[in-house]
Formats: structure tokens, sequence, C-alpha cells
């Protein structure tokens, strides 16, 4: 018999690194690839494994990501859906403390839905992958908790939950938040094994984890901080390996690609991977589609050719509802609805949803939100100095984040 499975999303983050960007929305609602949102990227796995009973948890600025869900995905197929779950404060006037609260104050849903498993997923990062093997897995080893991991260069591995495993590979004898010394993997001295933020729960184990967690008063209630932890101190918890999932339609130059997309350089160099001749993750996947709902815009126009007056897109991805009227565009990604006019030059940039590029403009090396009018002439990303005194962004790599409707000035 097939176990029954309920999936979580963890849309509930701040996102502060990410700001401007998530200045005025929740990260999950973060435009990403020209028409997704990073949420779409987590639930279309889960929907694309035939899970189809899912609950979006969110806290933060959730109105742009609440529209999003209920006009992206209001069904997913007889008996679907895909919920957004609020912070509704069941047990108290008291907000999600984090990411193990939100799950233990939304513990109804599940005692509802009476799943045998529980798929938790965070919803701000970019890959593909089969839930249905990690499953598998779980069940076979009997675990109470499977976590998703992948290799990464222990230098890398500062940032991210990294776990230590015994000699099977699988077993989970260690597990340390954001830790300054990352311990190398077995054999592989100089890489670590981060974890996804992605969770395969049995759900006694879950609902036992949980309430223990709540009782603890010292606890921060978080999902990498203490929850995990716990499980792993009891002996309950595995590994799966990220690079051994096999996803249809995916080419072995493609396999294993994860981004946390957590910060501006990371969301923009995810980005411009996009634009590559061979992108490391294909957008143009059709067996294991990323799903969103496409705005009804008619296709991109370039027009002209005269001279120095051409409008074309090299090595770039162009949505539907954009005009390059007479300007180039290489290597960018370009939203539903922008505009880019004669002898404007935009490079290695990322903009996003009906901004304005003006005659003359340039933008290069740049993230542009929402709403925002570049004036004939002006120039964003050439010079980072003069950028900053113009109180826009400028990210540790040099990266010129221009916010969602900011004024910009020739």
């Amino acid at each position: 018999m097939q176990p029954r499975v309920m999936g979580i999303v963890l849309a509930g983050g701040a996102g502060r690194r990410l700001d401007p960007l998530t200045a005025d929305r929740a990260k999950p609602a973060v435009p990403f690839g020209g028409l997704y949102r990073l949420v779409d990227f987590a639930v279309s796995n889960l929907v694309n494994a035939d899970f189809l009973r899912l609950y979006v948890l969110t806290q933060y600025k959730s109105q742009s990501l609440q529209r999003h869900i209920s006009t992206t995905w209001p069904s997913v197929g007889l008996g679907g859906h895909v919920t957004v779950v609020p912070a509704q404060q069941r047990l108290g006037p008291q907000w999600f403390a984090g990411s193990a609260d939100a799950i233990y104050q939304s513990l109804n849903l599940a005692f509802d839905d009476r799943p045998d498993v529980v798929v938790v997923v965070s919803a701000d990062h970019v890959y593909r992958m089969d839930p249905r093997q990690v499953i598998e897995q779980h069940l076979d080893g009997g675990a109470g908790v499977s976590i998703v991991a992948v290799p990464v260069p222990r230098e890398e591995a500062t940032g991210f939950g990294v776990i230590g495993v015994g000699k099977d590979g699988l077993t989970v004898e260690s597990f340390m938040e954001k830790p300054l010394d990352p311990p190398g993997m077995p054999g592989s001295p100089d890489l670590a094994l981060a974890s996804m933020g992605i969770y395969v729960f049995s759900i006694d184990a879950l609902v036992d984890a949980l309430r223990r967690d709540a009782m603890d008063d010292a606890s921060c209630h978080d999902m990498g901080t203490n929850l995990i932890p716990a499980l792993v101190a009891d002996g309950s918890a595995q590994a799966y390996d990220f690079t051994a999932n096999e996803v249809p339609g995916v080419e072995p130059s493609n396999a294993a690609y994860w981004r946390d997309v957590g910060t501006l350089d990371s969301y923009y160099d995810a980005h411009m991977e996009l634009c590559a001749v061979d992108p490391v993750f294909d957008l143009y996947n059709e067996e294991w589609p990323i799903l969103t709902r496409v705005p009804a815009l008619p296709p991109a126009r370039f027009l002209h050719d005269s001279g120095d007056r051409t409008g074309r897109a090299i090595n770039s991805l162009v949505s539907n509802g954009v005009i390059v009227s007479g300007g180039l565009v290489r290597d960018s990604v370009l939203s539903p609805g922008v505009k880019v006019c004669s002898w404007a030059t935009v490079e290695r940039s990322v903009i996003l949803h009906n901004t304005f590029i003006g005659r003359h403009a340039v933008v290069r090396n740049a993230v542009i939100d929402k709403d925002v009018v570049v004036p004939q002439g002006a120039q964003v990303g050439c010079d980072k100095e003069h950028d900053r005194e113009r109180g826009f962004v400028v990210s540790d790599t040099g990266v010129t984040v221009v916010g969602k409707g900011q004024d910009v000035l020739p």
C-alpha cells in the first residue's frame, strides 16, 4: 500500500538578506527566472510527484504570496489542494516562534489529514527533486526523520546545517547548525554534507518531537537548531543523498542542482546560470515542469533593425509581454511587461516586472525590482559608489539592487 503523504511548505521567513527584494513581500514570493516565484519550485516538486495535499505556512508580509498561491494553484487534481495557512495563534496570543513552532501550531492539519508521512520543505530554494524516492528510502530504513543532504565544499558549509553520518552513509550521528568548522565527509575530507532543509517524517515521530520541543523553555523552536538535533540524539535520523535522486527528464549534466538563493549574490548568480548557453538548471523540462501561472500578456516583441538601433537579446531569458525596441539585452533575465527602449543596453542583469528602461540608458550587473523607471540616459550598475549615493543596495560582490518602484535619477 502507498503511504498517505501530506506536504508542508515552510514559507514564513522574513528574508532579510534579500532586502530590498523582500521589503514588500515574503522571500518565497520573490520572482525568479522571469515567470516564477521561489515558492513554485518547492510546490512543483511535490505536485509532480502526485502529492496533492499541501499546506503553505506563512507569516511575514504574506499578502503577495497568498495571492500568488490562490491564483496559481486553485486546484491540483481530484481531491488535491494547495492551502495557505497563516499564523493563526491557535495555541495562544503569539506568532510562530520558529519553523518547528510553525508546524506545531499547525498540527491540527495533520490530525485532520491523518497522513502516514509528512514531507517538510523550504520555499526559497531552486531545485528539482522526486520526493517519492526519499520516502521509499525513509520507509525502508524505518527512521523517524530522513534529512535530504548534498555534499558541498567545507568552506561553503558554514551557512548550512551540517550532517555527520556513520560508516553506512545513512545513519545520522551528528547535526550542527552553521558550524564554524564543518566536519568533512568520510572519505571526502574536503566536502561536508549539508542539509537542504527538506525532511521526511513519520507522523508519530514528528508529533512526539514537536510536543517535546514545545515543552522545552530553552528551545528557540527551530527545525535545524532544535528539532532535528533532538531526533539525531534519539538515534532516529537518517540521511538521504540528494545526488542519488533521479528526476524524469533531467540530463546527467543538470543532475543534483540545488541553490539556496537566500542572499542577493546567490539570487543573482542563480539567474546568471540560467542565461548560460548550456544552463546547469534547465527550465525546459517537460517531464518535470516548474509550474506557475503565466500572465495573459502578448508574446515578446523585438523591434527595429536599422544601423545601431536593433532590438535584440543574446543569451537571455525574455518573458511574455516584453518589448525590446531598438535596444540590446545580453546575458539577462527579463520578467513580464519589461520595456527596453532604443539604444539602451541591459547586460548581466535581472529586470523584474513592468520595469521601463529608457533610451540610451545602461543597466549592467544589476537587479531591478518591479515598476522601476530608468530614465533616458541614466546608468545603473556602472559606478557602484554613485549607486550607493543614490540609495541603492550594492551586494558583497558588487551587484547593484534597485528596490520596487524606487526612483532612478540620471
